[in-house]
């Protein structure tokens, strides 16, 4: 029988498994859409955080399933879980840049309350382990906003 901490902490990361199952689809669409004078950067950048995206997924949902939870794993699910959105398709490139920068900053601030909630379980691991996350999204909103300037 599980904990409510299992619980909890399967229901946090899920979270991010929906939110960065969400991200990556959103980071290919960006790739695929990006047109314009930085066409050539955006979209190997694009490529770059959409591999960091699956890396951070797999991982996310490997945690889940260590703890005994089940990760969420059907597009509807995570679309309904997700603090993230859906890009339109008809974003600029600029706009595409605005709204990485908008999702990573959310995640942040949820991988903050999650790492909380990890540290309050005695779950080092996982709050390790969503520390390792954050600080790779704090580098890359800063590359992300010089870029925007």
């Amino acid at each position: 029988m599980k904990t409510t901490v299992e619980v909890n902490i399967s229901t946090v990361l899920n979270k991010q498994v929906a939110n960065w199952t969400v991200l990556y689809t959103k980071l290919h669409n960006f790739h695929w859409n990006v047109k314009g004078q930085h066409f050539f950067t955006l979209h190997q950048k694009f490529e770059e955080l959409y591999n960091e995206a699956s890396a951070h997924l797999d991982t996310l949902a490997e945690r889940v399933l260590s703890i005994g939870g089940k990760p969420v794993a059907t597009l509807s699910v995570c679309l309904q879980t997700a603090s993230i959105a859906e890009a339109t398709g008809n974003e600029t490139a600029e706009q595409m840049v605005t709204s990485i920068v908008q999702d990573f900053t959310l995640l942040v601030d949820e991988l903050k309350d999650a790492m909380s909630a990890a540290e309050e379980a005695g779950d080092e691991a996982t709050s390790d382990m969503l520390l390792a996350i954050s600080s790779s999204l704090q580098k890359h909103i800063w590359m992300l906003k010089a870029f925007l300037q």
